[in-house]
């Protein structure tokens, strides 16, 4: 686990059921109440319709990648120690317009290092799993379906 990691909020009305439900290792994803139209990141109003309400539901957790980075230094302080890491965009499965970012980690749940370590490429399938960062904290990340 990584020391001193900036920690997104979980307590803003609009998203803390999305982190409740990654500390219980579901992926869900806001959807408007009146036209169904599923939206992430979350947010108080539909674009669509314009609606202020709205509800979860969970998804598979699968999708391919559809980019990918290995952040280099100059890094923030608290990710030295990681360096170097590969992060995943991710389109999930059954909403692929909707994109999720998280490390791309080994089935072991090793960051993988390099390039060369594993192989995979764009539009490779892949699942989420979590890790619990804090009390209140799980970080969703990719681990590749093979």
């Amino acid at each position: 686990m990584i020391k001193n990691i900036p920690l997104p909020g979980t307590d803003d009305v609009h998203d803390e059921i999305f982190w409740k439900s990654t500390l219980e290792s579901k992926l869900v994803v806001q959807h408007c109440s009146s036209c169904d139209e599923p939206r992430f990141p979350p947010r108080p109003m539909c674009p669509y319709c314009n609606s202020l309400s709205s509800v979860w539901k969970k998804c598979s957790g699968e999708g391919t990648i559809y980019s990918f980075v290995v952040p280099r230094p100059p890094l923030l302080p608290a990710f030295e120690e990681l360096s170097p890491y590969i992060v995943a965009l991710v389109a999930l499965k059954e909403y692929p317009s909707i994109r999720m970012i998280g490390r791309l980690k080994t089935k072991e749940h090793g960051d993988i290092k390099s390039l060369e370590e594993v192989k995979f490429d764009i539009d490779d399938e892949v699942k989420v799993s979590f890790e619990k960062m804090a009390d209140d904290v799980a970080l969703p990340y990719w681990t590749l379906i093979t």
